[in-house]
């Protein structure tokens, strides 16, 4: 029997039998899987007792039953006739799968369902591969939905339309007209269709085809064209898709288009002619341009176009509110933006300054000294060669500064000059920034910072202030403070006085939304600091602040803004991991972006959001005045509905070896993980098996689920690496926020290690994206809807110890439990539609509706239900009797249209309900203090007594 294809090694003889494996010859067409099914192979079958066989399966030769062997049954009735088959179905959607006890050891990719007789009982199978499962699920779909009309098979193959477009490029070629070409022109032809192909594969492929027609000569005919075109050129995996969604044709009309648009990829207003256009676009041959279809090879060029991005293009332009207050927002910040190299030895380089800017950078550094003939210069201070004029880096920084983006661009200014250059700072400053510096003096009357959208078009400094009420036109401030950090690291001296510098007035009085001050503690900054002024954190200071005070450190960053740079232990330019301070609500998080890898990818990939206008809104849960929000927390954020997502990792396409592998020929084994970044409680990672020895088009078909509880805050990163490596694995990666991510089966084009989209190189997975989770684990049905009540999570309320307040918030205990009621029933009534079809958790109503619509129909094409609207809900009522399997369908689908209907008359006044609550809490807001110290509680009480309330308003909101 043969083995699983993955773990073959090439090189081996190929046959052309093909009674062996897949892997041996690719599936590029219908005649490909039943000729794979007529040879038969090992499957396991699955019964509802938990038990599993292993069966020999095969299709008789003249396609009208499956056999298996061996059987206790007589031969006759070991089997199963494909006229009395109803569907076919792909994964564990059957009652078997969902209570078989070993479920949970199969895999989902592997898993199919044949239905058959009126009462729709299951054949429940697992192939060794999801290649395997693939190739029966799509034969046997070809053959139900053929069944009806007699078919000789072989012929078939060549009178797709795809066949019919590659005879009319053959000929255009073949100037002669008689029916050969030289092979160098073939192998011209097929580089020319598809540019990814190498040319030794293409010539090996003809070499094969001769070999097995035992010819001579190398010329080749139209049909060999064919042939090597089909097979060089056809991605299973796509076949498999255009199979299944074609309802078992070789192509696609503008119909089936419309369906796979809006059932699989989410797209909504799709019309018929947008569908036509489309193929008019894609399709190669002109034969399907003008009758509107789609063959195998336009619907490929379709599927890795722009269109089917994983990137949604709503957010390539600004799709956020930008008028909030500016510690609001995550901040695309650099560190030493004057350095390309380590920090150490670097020189100074003003193509830093370029790439950061051209990257939408909008917080950079510049680190002035004194220079030669009074002029100020910037550079490395541990390395003093090739130092940079001030008046050039201000210049290109005043080209490039709105280059990317017209939002603010902060300068940090680490002053080093005597009170002389510092002069003639400010007027270089002055004069080649103009109006575009901001140093209106901040309002005392406001108590937040301006918004990026008040502050368009505006270069702010961020620097070191004199006090207002004295008039001295210099005086003495405390060093940078990155810079004084660095100084008492080094002198191991932490309690020496911190250095102090002359400021003169012209350059304090170019700083004013961004005054640095030094952080003492929460309490301290809480009550003396102004919205105007800043601190930066060390690294290491910062993450203590975050391990020991999370909630504080949101608070207070919902109004200031804080830095956060890398610890100066980092001489080597490594990053370090930003979302751990954005976890926290630190808005300017320096990154050295002449290192790249992981770090300076999460960085990249965040700020992909929003336009790339380098700034991004915080989730509201961090930015409300009153709202409780930990990142520490283990599970649910309060008032946040967690998501999961669904990845199915299909294939990858023309993997490059890794840069930096010591040589060893051009064969990889890779390999693709997933990481979730986020919250700690969402950070997790899983990988795929290895696919040996396969860079063109290793297959995966491997399906993964995580539960994503704050999906405002995660990113996901595709990596793809090489098993079997010499010195490098990584081959290339891609870092999207979770909700840029568009649905369906899309291409995720690979960057390279330094950042760089590579060519033709890509991912290709299926998204859904879904509020509960389901078909990664069998939830026994039956059992949950008894318990259901019992064992739901409702969010608690907190209890803050102030009978006022504790009494206002017991009013919201039992409309909050009726609205978590009304969801979940909504959401389990869904759940039932989806199994009772057939369909994974993942699925859409829209598909739901699909498979309901083509069983209500019999065999003689008359409906068994009729659609009646009732005080406009849309109810379904029998025509005459229906079969038992389609009672339990249409009881299913009756008790959706109720939840909904109870959804939709009484959540409004559920809500008003809860809106009250909320409202009468927050009157109490400005007087806890008070009421708390009435009620004798102080210190830690009182603390913990706000802290409750902030969560209960949360939990409202």
């Amino acid at each position: 029997i043969p083995q699983d294809p993955s773990n073959q090694k090439c090189g081996r003889k190929k046959t052309v039998s093909f009674s062996s494996m897949p892997s041996e010859k690719k599936i590029s067409s219908a005649s490909d899987c039943i000729s794979f099914m007529q040879a038969g192979c090992e499957l396991k079958k699955v019964r509802p007792n938990s038990r599993i066989y292993n069966r020999f399966f095969t299709l008789d030769p003249d396609l009208q039953a499956l056999r298996w062997e061996p059987s206790k049954k007589d031969l006759e009735k070991a089997k199963l006739d494909i006229s009395a088959i109803k569907e076919i179905r792909l994964g564990k959607n059957t009652e078997t799968f969902r209570n078989n006890g070993l479920a949970d050891q199969i895999s989902e990719d592997c898993a199919l369902s044949v239905i058959h007789g009126e009462n729709y009982e299951s054949l429940d199978l697992v192939a060794n591969s999801a290649d395997v499962a693939n190739i029966w699920v799509s034969g046997l779909r070809y053959l139900v939905s053929r069944s009806k009309q007699p078919l000789d098979l072989m012929e078939s193959s060549h009178n797709t339309p795809r066949f019919a477009w590659l005879k009319t490029v053959f000929e255009a070629a073949d100037v002669d007209g008689n029916g050969i070409m030289l092979e160098d022109t073939s192998v011209e032809l097929i580089k020319k269709l598809n540019p990814t192909l190498k040319e030794s594969k293409i010539r090996l492929k003809f070499k094969e085809i001769q070999k097995s027609k035992e010819k001579l000569t190398t010329r080749v005919t139209k049909e060999e064209f064919c042939e090597a075109f089909s097979e060089l050129c056809t991605r299973p995996e796509v076949y498999f898709l255009l199979v299944q969604i074609s309802k078992n044709k070789e192509y696609l009309d503008a119909n089936d288009l419309m369906l796979f648009l809006e059932a699989e990829q989410g797209v909504t207003h799709i019309t018929e002619e947008m569908c036509l256009d489309i193929i008019r676009r894609y399709e190669l041959s002109q034969e399907g341009r003008l009758k509107g279809f789609l063959a195998i090879d336009g619907f490929t060029q379709y599927l890795l176009s722009p269109e089917c991005d994983i990137f949604d293009p709503e957010h390539k332009k600004i799709v956020q509110d930008m008028t909030q207050p500016l510690s609001h927002y995550y901040v695309n910040a650099s560190h030493n933006t004057y350095l390309i190299e380590d920090q150490l030895r670097g020189p100074a380089d003003i193509n830093g300054y370029v790439r950061a800017l051209k990257m939408s950078c909008r917080s950079i550094e510049l680190d002035v000294c004194d220079g030669p003939d009074n002029e100020p210069i910037i550079c490395n201070r541990n390395n003093m060669t090739s130092p940079l004029a001030f008046r050039n880096v201000i210049e290109v920084i005043n080209k490039l500064a709105f280059f990317a983006s017209e939002y603010p661009l902060i300068l940090c200014l680490g002053n080093h000059c005597s009170v002389q250059q510092q002069k003639v700072v400010v007027q270089h400053m002055k004069r080649i920034f103009g109006n575009k510096l901001y140093t209106e003096a901040p309002l005392s009357s406001e108590v937040y910072l301006p918004s990026p959208e008040k502050l368009k078009m505006k270069i702010i400094v961020k620097g070191k202030k004199l006090p207002c009420d004295q008039d001295i036109l210099e005086g003495e401030v405390t060093d940078e403070d990155e810079e004084a950090e660095i100084s008492r690291r080094l002198s191991e001296d932490f309690s020496r006085e911190p250095k102090l510098i002359w400021l003169c007035r012209e350059l304090s009085d170019l700083v004013s939304l961004c005054k640095s001050v030094q952080y003492k503690d929460f309490e301290t900054s809480m009550k003396a600091q102004n919205y105007w002024e800043m601190c930066s954190f060390s690294e290491a200071e910062a993450s203590r602040i975050a391990n020991e005070y999370p909630e504080d450190f949101v608070n207070y960053n919902k109004k200031f803004l804080s830095r956060v740079y890398p610890s100066a232990m980092r001489i080597d330019s490594s990053n370090l991991n930003p979302q751990d301070f954005w976890n926290c609500g630190c808005q300017i998080v320096a990154m050295n972006y002449q290192t790249p890898g992981p770090m300076m990818d999460l960085h990249t990939g965040w700020f992909l959001q929003n336009g790339g206008c380098g700034y991004v809104l915080r989730p509201s849960v961090m930015r409300d005045e009153v709202s409780y929000f930990s990142a520490n927390t283990k599970g649910i954020v309060p008032g946040v509905s967690p998501q999961v997502l669904h990845v199915k990792i299909i294939s990858g396409q023309n993997f490059p070896k890794p840069k930096g592998a010591c040589a060893k020929g051009d064969v990889i084994d890779p390999y693709v993980c997933i990481e979730i970044h986020g919250i700690p409680a969402d950070c997790t990672e899983q990988r795929t098996k290895t696919v040996q020895q396969n860079s063109d088009n290793p297959i995966f078909d491997e399906s993964f689920e995580f539960q994503i509880n704050l999906p405002e805050l995660a990113m996901i990163r595709f990596v793809v690496l090489d098993d079997d490596y010499i010195g490098d694995e990584f081959i290339g990666q891609y870092t999207i926020p979770l909700e840029c991510l568009q649905p369906g089966y899309r291409h995720i084009p690979l960057r390279s290690f330094v950042g760089d989209i590579m060519e033709h190189v890509t991912l290709f997975v299926h998204i859904a994206i879904t509020n509960r989770s389901g078909g990664g684990k069998a939830q026994k049905r039956s059992l949950s809807v008894r318990i259901g009540k019992k064992a739901r999570e409702y969010t608690m309320l907190r209890n803050t110890g102030l009978k006022t307040i504790d009494d206002i918030f017991k009013l919201a205990v039992h409309p909050l439990r009726e609205a978590t009621d009304m969801r979940e029933n909504m959401q389990n009534a869904m759940v039932s539609v989806k199994e009772l079809c057939g369909l994974p958790p993942i699925a859409s109503l829209k598909q739901c509706i699909l498979t309901l619509s083509s069983r209500l129909v019999s065999s003689d094409n008359a409906p068994s239900v009729t659609l009646c609207m009732k005080d406009s809900f849309p109810y379904l009522e029998p025509l005459g009797t229906v079969p038992d399997v389609q009672k339990k369908v249409l009881a299913a689908y009756d008790l959706m249209i109720q939840e909904s209907r109870v959804l939709i008359e009484t959540a409004d006044v559920t809500h008003d309900k809860i809106v009250q609550c909320q409202k009468a809490g927050m009157e109490f807001h400005e007087e806890l203090h008070n009421l708390g110290t009435k009620e004798g509680l102080k210190g830690r009480k009182l603390s913990k007594a706000i802290e409750s309330f902030a969560w209960n308003i949360t939990v409202l909101k």
